[in-house]
């Protein structure tokens, strides 16, 4: 399974971590977070080294859809009424600030950038769009509704924000690497305060950023509560009518829409990791009936981490670990928080005090319907007595007919067939006995 973007640019290699060194700012992970917070102290002039386990971009940056947008389905209203106007504004800020970045870095990198608008569709519920774009007068945005008329089938009307875009991620990400101090293939093993061991060497550090997609250190945080991981897949059609805007429906079970070049990217099918979903069949049904003509060039497949309150939790770990920051729980918009991760970090580290970072503190009050949910999933597949279980916390493991893995439906983790680890917060592969 190859995206889009693995199969169209080569990115650069990095050595492995073979000695002891000393830096002031460790950051472990080589996704576009790690990579975008090295950028940014790079350039203040900040000592720092990224450390990553495989090869830089190996996990979710690759598979993503790349839209840069502030619009992050119908969020704004709801903001609005569960915590007020002024963290809402932080919270539109800080992701209109991070697609500003982006299009400024651009400027000097081939990257197939665009500026496009950004819709949040319906196909049944127009008063929710209303609402929407009610929440957009009153934070200064337009309040648009607009009648798509791309899109194959019928809706109610979309909610438009204008001056968003996407990209290439990975011609972008392999442009912005270049002389970054990184090691590849350089896993930690272990993580002492203010000592990290590869299996190769060591790094005395003074700070540390985790930009590993979740959060690897059980200890402090709850983390584990904190988060449950998500599933969606895509299918890139060739033959398929274009697009002017993105489009995302407001619906859980709905899709998504973006072009690239002259293809046609279509979104959904996602399930809870470790629960049953509709996949790529889903997708390929969808487009036999509405894209008869097309033909499926690529598909993939992304994992995310999904936050309790649909905010991500970026800023400092936990009190009880100082001088340690974590950016995580983007949801399903990953290159905008991964900008607005670094943006912060970045000032954290250098003790400046970065307006927004309050409507991302990991800390904050999170007693929700999905921390008892999220709990609950945990419990129930601890004590599920089957096998094989999953090396993080012990839940019991779900066989994926369709990507033929073994799923964790606690928090996330993934395993191949043969037990090789695919996705973490699990730090090694399956033990079978």
């Amino acid at each position: 399974m190859e995206s889009v973007w693995n199969k169209t640019v080569s990115l650069p290699h990095f050595g492995r971590l073979e000695e002891a060194v000393k830096t002031n700012v460790l950051i472990i992970g080589g996704g576009i977070t790690g990579i975008l917070c090295a950028h940014f102290l790079q350039e203040r002039g900040i000592d720092y080294l990224l450390v990553e386990k495989e090869e830089i971009c190996h996990g979710t940056t690759g598979f993503t859809t790349a839209k840069i947008t502030a619009q992050h389905g119908l969020t704004y209203a709801k903001r609005l009424k569960r915590e007020g106007l002024e963290k809402t504004r932080l919270y539109l800020e800080a992701n209109q600030q991070a697609v500003r970045t982006y299009a400024e870095l651009a400027r000097e990198i081939s990257c197939d950038f665009e500026e496009k608008d950004a819709f949040v569709y319906s196909v049944d519920n127009r008063k929710k769009l209303e609402r929407e774009a009610e929440a957009y007068r009153m934070l200064g945005l337009e309040d648009e509704i607009a009648e798509p008329s791309e899109l194959p089938f019928p809706t109610v009307g979309a909610v438009r924000m204008r001056g968003q875009a996407q990209f290439h991620p990975l011609k972008f990400l392999s442009q912005i690497a270049q002389g970054l101090k990184i090691y590849e293939h350089s896993f930690v093993t272990q993580l002492l305060p203010g000592m990290a061991l590869t299996q190769t060497g060591s790094i005395a550090y003074q700070k540390v950023i985790f930009a590993t997609h979740y959060p690897i250190d059980n200890k402090h945080g709850t983390y584990f509560l904190k988060l449950y991981q998500h599933r969606s897949y895509v299918i890139a059609l060739e033959g398929a009518a274009q697009l002017e805007g993105m489009y995302v429906d407001e619906a859980k079970k709905g899709m998504s829409f973006r072009g690239y070049g002259d293809l046609l990217f279509v979104g959904g099918g996602g399930h809870r990791t470790g629960k049953k979903g509709g996949n790529w069949q889903e997708l390929r049904d969808f487009a036999r009936k509405y894209y008869p003509d097309a033909s499926e060039k690529y598909h993939w497949a992304a994992q995310d981490c999904m936050p309790l309150d649909e905010s991500p939790y970026i800023g400092p770990y936990s009190p009880a670990m100082p001088g340690a920051y974590v950016a995580t729980g983007f949801g399903k918009w990953g290159m905008t928080s991964a900008m607005v991760s670094a943006m912060i970090l970045a000032d954290l580290i250098q003790g400046i005090e970065n307006p927004c970072a309050e409507a991302f503190r990991p800390t904050r009050s999170l007693f929700t319907k999905q921390l008892a949910c999220n709990a609950a999933e945990s419990v129930w597949n601890m004590l599920t007595p089957t096998v094989p279980r999953c090396p993080h916390l012990g839940c019991a493991l779900k066989w994926n007919p369709s990507e033929r893995s073994w799923d964790c439906p606690c928090h996330g983790s993934r395993f191949a067939e043969d037990g090789r680890l695919l996705d973490n917060p699990a730090n090694g592969d399956l033990r079978r006995s």
